[in-house]
């Protein structure tokens, strides 16, 4: 039997997640292997880093079914989410994992955690890249970095020259997405929450400027930061923002919507859209996405993305905590732009 301690849902989410909708246990968890939903082959995981993404909000609360690959989660059961971890125990015909193997994919917010299905939830971690952490497959190589690849190639169609805008753009899809932009010549600003981060954004990141959406009216800065318009728009944010950005596009824009950060607490329906009559008099195209439809890419994308860390063309930013009992916290945080980069949690080394 080993010790687990896991982050549990106390209560379905209502309005902005509180650090009292959750509680830490710690509970015994057996080796042996239990046969669940008639599953053949199952892995016991050693989780080493979580990713803390605001994704995982829409799961916390009452929801009748999920387009996502996770199932909306219960009071009382452990919050799951993206991370890495070890494989500590195989059992059935798995011909991919064995003892030992590193992976990453959706797992569960505990020291260690069975998976049943380990072939659609989890990507062994091969050994070509070594010299990098462990903890970038939570982010930049993982969920994270593939969204922002995805969003910024193949669902904005870029060309050289244009004018683009990322909101959030510290957070850990939108400081990728930026230096992705540059690199293909493009003029490229970010919004974000704080002049620490907008400091980030220009001096460390490369963005050609940067401001603090909470200083000043958002209509006003967009026109001065894009007096010809705006080209590109990658969207984490919706909501008001999105309506303002809409009038500012250019003739054909493309806006990409990552997420959607500032419906995720909201009690009720989602807010309404306005102005989506600029949709049809600008021809803008608008479409949403997830990674988990670009599968296919995630060779071709590391071993690209790779090349970039070590040529230092892109500059990859952790906001690290350790240990799990620091979870609920971190979390909660996130709502309130505390991370800077790719929120990580640390649950072992390994």
């Amino acid at each position: 039997m080993l010790s687990n301690k896991q982050i549990v849902l106390k209560n379905y989410i209502q309005g902005c997640p509180k650090e009292s909708d959750f509680e830490l246990r710690t509970t015994p968890l057996s080796t042996e292997i239990p046969y669940i939903n008639g599953s053949k082959n199952a892995v016991l995981l050693k989780n080493l880093y979580l990713a803390c993404d605001p994704y995982i909000c829409h799961l916390l609360r009452p929801r009748t079914n999920s387009l996502f690959i996770h199932s909306p989660i219960l009071p009382g059961s452990v919050v799951e989410g993206y991370g890495v971890a070890k494989v500590i125990k195989v059992s059935g015909n798995s011909d991919e994992l064995k003892e030992g193997d590193y992976v990453w994919g959706i797992t569960f917010w505990e020291n260690y955690s069975w998976n049943f299905d380990p072939e659609k939830l989890l990507t062994k971690i091969h050994n070509n890249y070594t010299q990098l952490p462990l903890s970038y497959y939570a982010g930049i190589l993982g969920m994270s970095g593939i969204a922002a690849y995805v969003g910024w190639n193949e669902i904005c169609s870029p060309k050289r020259g244009e004018t683009v805008y990322v909101s959030s753009a510290a957070g850990g899809v939108g400081h990728l997405v930026g230096q992705f932009a540059k690199m293909m010549g493009c003029y490229v600003v970010g919004s974000t929450s704080t002049n620490e981060k907008v400091d980030l954004l220009k001096k460390k990141l490369g963005f050609d400027d940067a401001f603090n959406y909470k200083e000043g009216d958002l209509r006003s800065n967009l026109k001065r930061y894009f007096p010809k318009g705006i080209d590109i728009y990658f969207d984490n944010v919706g909501g008001q923002m999105l309506e303002e950005v809409l009038l500012q596009m250019n003739i054909h824009g493309r806006i990409a919507i990552s997420g959607s950060i500032s419906q995720y607490n909201l009690i009720g329906p989602s807010e309404g859209i306005r102005n989506m009559f600029s949709l049809i008099e600008k021809r803008l195209t608008m479409r949403g996405f997830v990674e988990l439809d670009h599968k296919q890419i995630i060779p071709k994308y590391v071993d690209w993305v790779v090349k970039m860390l070590e040529e230092k063309k892109v500059i990859y930013v952790e906001d690290v905590s350790v240990g799990l009992e620091s979870a609920a916290s971190v979390f909660v945080g996130i709502f309130q732009g505390h991370n800077i980069g790719k929120q990580i949690i640390v649950v072992a080394k390994d």
